[in-house]
């Protein structure tokens, strides 16, 4: 191990003193601390944030389109499937974030082991589709408080929102890191607790004592869903529904790559992140698959108060949730989770700003934005890009001239797609870049995290994503609805126009395996590193509860 570590840093040593038989450039390497993101984020928030962060709109109201779509199968199997394609992008990102904790994310990853053009294409992909998402979220949170009242406008609502998510955001990432990791730990306690309620309720444990058991999932609610009954095929139908489950999973699980731009900010992120990383199996399979799995036992999947198109209720009565309890009989429980819903969505809307706004920094310091927007304040915030972010909320004021429900659909449209790209990008990246290591002669078993499942997993990420893509808009055509369509599919043309735009412009071309850029920023960052470690030493050991508060 010790001599391999003295062959990485020869290897540093001839990278940085033969930089003109590389693609070394400067840009690369992170901004001085007082200039750039603060490493703020302890342990265990990045534990907490990587375990809830991302649980919102996608699985507290989402699934309920899914389940009508699908039936309780198709909705457990498409959820399933998806959540082992998630596992795939997270366990690839987690690697090359473990290895290289840059404050770029991981476009900056494409940059260095792609194409310049790959990153910058992926950058601002995922800037478009975090401008879309925290609107999305706070349109959702508008519909959520209409549950309890209709007096007040949606406008006035949203304004709240997006006021309080901003100020959050300003005030430095260790108070967001703060208030993240008890919004998250409440998101966590309230679907653990919605998960055993509902399975106490399927077992009879209700006002009406009625065992609920697998009936849902027999004729006529289930096991599938009878999707686009125009096409006259019950088993087209079938398929179509279960297909369509996959696009809804992936707008649920998108965001849960947001720690791959949470890593510039993380304290110790060698140990933090191989950590978060390997706790990504146990909530895909507890909260999304458990959920899920939930919901298809209590919630009929011809109910008429899903959230479906225009043709569901305001507010969170849409959460499959909701609707179990109100089909149970359970007259107040059914406020107490629309309060946990509203926790659900506010949260994601605040790590929603929070990603945007990095994601626009890190392209600003690589000089793919305008150089205002890697402006830092004191306490380490880009706030030049956090007010664009929330500038740009403002748009969930189209709200105002169509239904929650309506533009809740078009917005998730728009993320799917946009996320597909992002989790496609992310598996090609890491192909990239394990080339990249072999090819210069880097063992991966000495990373100090190593993802399983490697070459097949990072392909077969890339390959079933892109096909979802593809199909994402089927219903589109089925008649054709030029909006859906548009939604649908609008995502594809612009990362097209930029990668190739950016490709032209600066003429850039994809780099060669053995002259990829490994190395350069590593060295800051292992010093950088170095100091947290022992300042942490010099704090003297850790008590009991200390290390008990530390382990969570």
């Amino acid at each position: 191990m010790d001599a391999h570590s003295d062959d990485t840093e020869k290897r540093i040593d001839r990278f940085v003193h033969n930089k003109d038989e590389t693609y070394f450039d400067p840009v690369l390497v992170d901004p001085a601390e007082e200039l750039s993101l603060h490493r703020g984020l302890k342990a265990r928030q990045i534990s907490m944030i990587t375990l809830g962060g991302s649980l919102g709109t996608g699985l507290i109201i989402g699934s309920g389109t899914a389940l009508v779509r699908g039936g309780p199968l198709g909705l457990f199997f498409g959820y399933s499937f998806m959540g082992m394609v998630c596992y795939f992008v997270m366990i690839s990102l987690g690697e090359m974030g473990a290895y290289l904790p840059h404050k770029k994310g991981f476009a900056g990853y494409a940059t260095r082991y792609v194409d310049p053009a790959f990153g910058f294409a992926l950058g601002w992909n995922y800037v478009f589709k975090y401008f879309i998402q925290t609107t999305n979220n706070v349109n959702a949170a508008g519909a959520v408080v209409q549950y309890w009242t209709l007096r007040v406008p949606i406008e006035v609502w949203m304004v709240i929102y997006i006021a309080a998510i901003f100020l959050i955001n300003l005030m430095g990432i260790r108070v967001f890191g703060e208030f993240e990791f008890w919004f998250c730990s409440i998101k966590v306690v309230s679907l653990v607790g919605l998960i055993l309620m509902g399975l106490i309720i399927d077992l009879g444990g209700n006002p009406k004592h009625d065992r609920i058991g697998f009936r849902y999932w027999n004729p006529p609610y289930g096991p599938l869903g009878d999707y686009l009954p125009q096409l006259n095929n019950i088993q087209l139908s079938h398929f179509l529904g279960f297909w369509s489950t996959l696009t809804t999973a992936l707008f649920s699980y998108i965001g849960t790559e947001l720690i791959g731009v949470t890593v510039g900010e993380a304290q110790n992120p060698r140990k933090t992140v191989p950590k978060a990383i390997r706790r990504m199996f146990f909530r895909i399979l507890v909260f999304y698959v458990g959920g899920t799995f939930v919901i298809s036992l209590l919630v009929p999947s011809n109910s008429s108060a899903l959230f479906v198109a225009s043709k569901s209720p305001a507010g969170a009565a849409a959460s499959p949730f909701v609707v179990a309890t109100t089909i149970a009989g359970i007259r107040v429980l059914n406020h107490v989770i629309n309060a946990v819903v509203l926790i659900f969505v506010l949260s994601a809307s605040n790590s929603d700003l929070y990603i945007g706004s990095r994601t626009l920094y890190g392209l600003a310091v690589e000089r793919k934005a305008p150089q205002i927007f890697a402006k830092v304040n004191r306490y380490g915030v880009p706030w030049p890009s956090l007010l664009l972010n929330t500038l740009v909320c403002f748009l969930t004021f189209l709200n105002a001239t169509s239904s929650s429900s309506v533009a809740f659909g078009w917005f998730a449209n728009l993320i799917a797609s946009f996320g597909a790209i992002t989790w496609m990008c992310i598996s090609y990246t890491h192909i990239a870049f394990m080339r990249a290591l072999k090819a210069q002669g880097i063992d991966r078993n000495t990373l100090p995290y190593k993802a399983p499942f490697q070459p097949y997993a990072s392909w077969f990420a890339l390959i079933f994503t892109g096909i979802v893509l593809f199909f994402n808009g089927f219903s589109a055509f089925i008649p054709f609805v030029s909006s859906s369509f548009i939604t649908s599919y609008i995502a594809i043309p612009i990362f097209l126009a930029l990668w190739v735009g950016y490709k032209v412009y600066h003429r850039t071309t994809t780099i060669p395996a053995s002259e990829a850029d490994l190395f350069t920023g590593k060295r800051e960052i292992d010093e950088e590193e170095e100091r947290f470690l022992e300042r942490e030493r010099l704090k003297g050991p850790r008590s009991r509860l200390q290390q008990i508060w530390d382990a969570l």
